[in-house]
């Protein structure tokens, strides 16, 4: 089978394992059902901006936006990365009031997850079960829920004092796990959120386990990033997170070429 389009991040499905789908162009993937074939995909040569959704025949400039759009984009404002540089609480406008407004002033979940090593976080919602998976974390616990962006950015900046807000994709790929139980951690995080914000805190709730479909030995893992001249054809032995895992140990971010015109045959 032979299909084409611009990648989109991994939608990954809470079961057990986890069950990943990958839409491109017309087509939804089941990419479980892929593993133990072999996989090749390649370049067109093309990209599409996620925003203005035009095509071009160069790479994107970043997160899957052409260079105006994410100098413009309200979905590519420095809140997006950095939740502390939220304003819209204030009624002050970065790039689109309304947008932003509509994704600042909602509740935000502070999460502590363990990813290969125990990380902070903060999503949009409630239920921050698609970010962990996302982020391909073997558990996760929520620490608050805040009323606003700006709120969890701030208790954020506070722990990262003390905690990673970064994965490291090998390790999490290898399935590392920390000493420590999200319980401990979390109780140990209470200590560093600032007293202004400490009414935030989530009564002691559940540690969530999340399970992939990754076998239990992993060859030495490379990671490889697609372009005009790379085209990658291997076995696909696992999914995690939004990697693939192949079997001669290339580890492929399809987020992270969000936008890339593929074709993908299998």
């Amino acid at each position: 089978m032979i299909i084409e389009g611009p990648l989109t991040k991994i939608t990954n499905g809470l079961q057990d394992p986890v069950q990943a789908y990958l839409n491109l162009g017309k087509d939804l993937v089941h990419l479980n059902a892929l593993i133990g074939k072999t996989i090749k995909v390649k370049s067109t040569g093309f990209s599409t901006c996620k925003a203005c959704k035009r095509q071009r025949d160069e790479p994107l400039f970043r997160m899957g936006f052409c260079k105006p759009c994410f100098f413009e984009s309200p979905m590519a404002g420095d809140f997006i990365l950095h939740p502390e540089k939220s304003m819209a609480h204030t009624g002050k406008v970065d790039r689109d009031l309304k947008i932003e407004s509509d994704i600042q002033l909602q509740p935000h979940t502070v999460y502590m997850a363990d990813s290969g090593q125990v990380k902070v976080g903060v999503t949009a919602g409630n239920k921050p079960w698609n970010r962990w998976m996302d982020q391909g974390a073997s558990a996760g616990k929520i620490l608050a829920i805040t009323d606003n962006r700006y709120e969890a950015g701030m208790i954020e900046v506070a722990l990262k004092a003390h905690y990673s807000d970064k994965t490291h994709w090998r390790k999490m790929l290898q399935g590392n796990r920390s000493e420590q139980s999200l319980h401990e951690v979390t109780e140990g995080a209470k200590k560093h959120v600032p007293d202004e914000l400490i009414h935030f805190i989530q009564a002691d709730g559940h540690e969530s386990q999340i399970k992939y479909d990754m076998p239990e030995q992993l060859p030495k893992l490379n990671w490889i990033k697609l372009n005009g001249t790379v085209t990658l054809e291997d076995e696909l032995i696992g999914l995690r997170g939004q990697y693939l895992v192949f079997k001669s140990g290339l580890a492929w971010n399809v987020r992270g070429q969000e936008g890339l015109e593929v074709e993908m045959s299998w």
